[in-house]
């Protein structure tokens, strides 16, 4: 039987009523509610009493979710009523949940939310007998996410009256709940008042105080201060500090083992390696994740340029794991994924030879050749990278070299590896890692003679039967001609559309956005993908919530959050953008840009491709896209125009990633460049909605930051490389047009790539059809009048076919 309750939580019937016929012992269903009425409500009730398991009950009808007392009250009162009186269901297996929402939010409405729920508490258990009650306790203080101290304590003061009303159990960190008298007495006091809404300022009285505790709680070295490990000897402090990331005394503690230990060498070859052997097991065994891993290299880093001097002065030399050069292929300037290998392979005693971003092939093997590597790692995010992997690799081969070649990135697979690397290198070793533990195994197996056999033997398995699958596949959906295709064209401004005129701008022309204030921009973040890029589960805000990292997720986040108030106060770091709007109209599958409203002096093209599979007749993608069919073309009398945008986080963010490197900060280079990357995002968010708001102002909004993560609003902002216009070259009609090197300094590189990496371009459509759409596969016929159009030479159509028809 099993030893412990356990809960089936899902939002489908169908899933909770399979785990009900599974589950042992007395389980608890999470959960039902009203809010498709009492039949359904009624159904589920009984087939829960039937299985024999308790239910949480929300308080949710058809009107909505429970937000006063007096509704959170109402609601919990009929749905007991039904429960015991009509369906029989005990009282004593009855959960409510009557809905725990934020507080100190800012807006005044919510500001009874706390106390409501503890007197809806009180209500409850003193009018339905044995329902007990239950809540999401951590969305009480949702407003201070990123400060752990006001949030633990406004968690410690809510339960404290919650459970003396007789709340019996409820959602929180248990690890992380501080105690009610524990709790300054200033604290306590303000958010007793905003807990329970005692005073009309309660809120503003709750912010101020929550600045005086930000940092409080994060700063290692406050919280190593008076630390039980401080007192053990150097070689246990020193591994104590690399697996957990502490840099306050690394400096001391170095010279100390250097006093202690025979040689230099020694203290790196014995406490160092160690405490790295140390966090190598916990981060493969899943019991670390990427932010602590990069803090412990910084550990490292820093200790072993303190060493250097005295190891360089005595020429001793450290034995390492082996040798790799790494590097970010030409053309191609995204980097951050291509560090954190760097910095995971470094903590596992691989020397690695970091050669930056755009390293053409020939210095990548002239590099490895010169410093006898063992291994090279490429990587790419863009598509036009893998081209530049496939060449790299035949020059490889074209050499004679032999070299295990490590391919990883964004646009990087295993099939495309398969595919069109794996023919290209087929006696030397070409292997496809998906992540930085992945490479470390692989490096490591590499490495021992016989693993590497057996390794390439297993992937090139993997290959040829990937290879096989590709060379058998059948299409999908049936491949039409391009012909076939326009003529099932998506015509915006025909049909049930014709009545629809496009909006007028207000201004037209280019405007600039320069050095946009960092707090203008946080509430346009969406963090769910920067927690992505650290390997932690759950997007935002669940990633703190999780089991297992959610602990760390806290901490990276906090993070996050300081490097962007620091951001804010120094302005280091600037964020940028430039965005216009022109007159236009379709041709056919391009979009022809004017530089007068009577559409009489052209000043570019912006050429675009369409989908040429075989459509469904009943769904919203009944038609074969092109982005052009979102424009009205001459012959519909009606007056169009198209916008388009180029922004970044700021263009001092390569300076600053390098100034970090060089001071041996990974950590901070790979958090400022996790950090940028949501900046740009931002800035593409934000510029879209001055544009859709105040600039063409066609639309007059409210959403939340979910409903803009959501994309709830009219209009789309494509981007050239991806998957509606998969060709990165369009990208120069934007610079042209805009002017956007000479305006704020952002540049393309010769593969089409932006400068610096967190940047963000694109087109502006306004039609409310006006979707994204994926590409997929196209003919030869419409790569060559593709590439007609865009008046390319025999050469460069060569290369493009060469593309398209991968």
């Amino acid at each position: 039987a099993a030893k412990v309750p356990v809960m089936i939580d899902s939002s489908k019937w169908e899933v909770i009523e399979a785990g009900l016929q599974s589950v042992q012992g007395k389980p608890i269903v999470n959960s039902i509610s009203l809010k498709e009425g009492e039949e359904k409500f009624i159904h589920q009730a009984k087939l829960v009493r039937k299985y024999g398991a308790a239910v949480v009950v929300m308080a949710f009808d058809e009107v909505g979710q429970a937000e006063t007392e007096e509704r959170k009250v109402e609601i919990c009162t009929r749905a007991y009523n039904i429960l015991v009186n009509q369906v029989g269901f005990p009282p004593e297996d009855i959960i409510f949940d009557p809905n725990i929402f934020a507080i100190g939010t800012g807006i005044e409405e919510h500001n009874n939310y706390g106390v409501d729920f503890i007197n809806a508490t009180g209500r409850i258990k003193r009018s339905l007998p044995h329902a007990k009650i239950s809540g999401g306790v951590s969305n009480v203080s949702f407003s201070f996410r990123g400060n752990n101290v006001m949030r633990e304590a406004i968690h410690a003061v809510f339960l404290y009256h919650a459970i003396k009303q007789g709340m019996d159990m409820g959602i929180v960190n248990a690890g992380q709940l501080a105690i009610y008298d524990d709790l300054d007495p200033e604290l306590r006091n303000v958010i007793e008042d905003a807990v329970l809404n005692r005073t009309p300022d309660g809120t503003e009285r709750l912010l101020d105080i929550a600045e005086k505790y930000r940092n409080q709680g994060n700063d290692e070295s406050a919280v190593d201060s008076v630390a039980e490990w401080r007192t053990w000897p150097v070689e246990e402090r020193l591994k104590h500090a690399l697996v957990k990331g502490i840099t306050t005394h690394i400096i001391e503690d170095t010279e100390e083992a250097r006093q202690k230990l025979p040689t230099p060498l020694e203290v790196i070859e014995g406490p160092l390696m160690a405490g790295m052997d140390v966090v190598g097991d916990l981060f493969g065994d899943g019991k670390m994740f990427l932010p602590q891993v990069v803090k412990s290299a910084r550990v490292m880093k820093q200790s072993v340029a303190y060493l250097e001097p005295f190891i360089n002065a005595t020429k001793q030399k450290g034995s390492s794991n082996g040798k790799v050069v790494i590097a970010t292929v030409k053309g191609d300037v995204h980097d951050i994924g291509k560090n954190i290998v760097s910095v995971v392979l470094q903590c596992n005693n691989f020397e690695v030879i970091d050669l930056g971003v755009m390293v053409p092939a020939d210095k990548i093997i002239q590099t490895a050749i010169d410093e006898k590597a063992d291994l090279i790692g490429l990587s790419g995010l863009i598509t036009p990278s893998l081209d530049e992997m496939e060449y790299f690799l035949g020059e490889m081969t074209r050499l004679g070299l032999n070299l295990p070649v490590l391919i990883g990135g964004a646009t990087t697979s295993k099939e495309h590896t398969a595919i069109k690397l794996y023919p290209k290198y087929k006696q030397h070793g070409v292997f496809y890692t998906s992540n930085a533990s992945r490479a470390v195994t692989v490096c490591a197996t590499l490495m021992n003679p016989e693993g590497r056999a057996a390794l390439w033997e297993q992937f090139k398995k993997d290959y040829e039967k990937i290879q096989q699958s590709f060379a058998n596949r059948k299409p999908l959906r049936k491949q039409l001609s391009i012909e076939e295709a326009r003529a099932n064209r998506f015509d915006g401004f025909s049909g049930e559309w014709a009545d629809y005129v496009p909006p007028m701008p207000k201004q037209t022309g280019i405007v600039e956005f320069k050095n946009v204030p960092i707090a203008e921009l946080r509430k346009f973040i969406d963090w769910s993908p920067f927690f992505r890029v650290w390997g932690l589960m759950g997007g935002y805000p669940d990633a703190f919530d999780h089991p297992e990292s959610g602990e760390e997720a806290c901490r990276v986040w906090n993070d996050a959050q300081a490097m962007l108030d620091a951001f804010e106060q120094n302005h280091k770091l600037n964020p940028s953008g430039i965005l216009g709007i022109f007159p236009a109209e379709r041709v056919g599958d391009d979009v022809v840009l004017f530089a007068d409203e009577e559409r009489t002096q052209p000043i570019g093209t912006a050429y675009g491709l369409r989908q040429q599979t075989e459509r469904s007749k009943n769904s919203k993608s009944q038609f074969n896209f092109a982005l052009s069919d979102f424009i009205a073309d001459r012959e519909s009398g009606k007056k169009d125009w198209m916008g388009m945008f180029a922004v970044c986080a700021g263009i001092e963010e390569m300076d600053l990633v390098e100034g970090y490197k060089a001071a041996g900060d990974d950590y901070n280079a790979i958090l400022l460049q996790a950090v940028g990357d949501r900046l740009a995002e931002a800035m593409a968010e934000y510029l879209h909605f001055e544009l859709r708001t105040r600039i063409w102002g066609y639309t007059q909004e409210e959403f939340d930051n979910q409903g803009l993560i959501n994309e709830n609003y009219v209009g789309i902002r494509p981007a050239p490389g991806y998957p509606s216009c998969p060709e990165h070259t369009e990208k120069a009609l934007i610079w042209d047009l805009l002017e956007v090197e000479q305006r704020i300094g952002m540049k393309l590189t010769e593969s089409y790539a932006m400068w610096p990496a967190a940047s963000v371009c694109g087109w502006y459509f306004t039609h409310p059809a006006s979707n994204y759409f994926t590409l997929g596969r196209i003919d030869e016929d419409q790569a060559q009048d593709y590439a007609k159009r865009k008046g390319w030479d025999e050469r460069e159509m060569m290369k493009w076919l060469g593309v398209a028809m991968k």
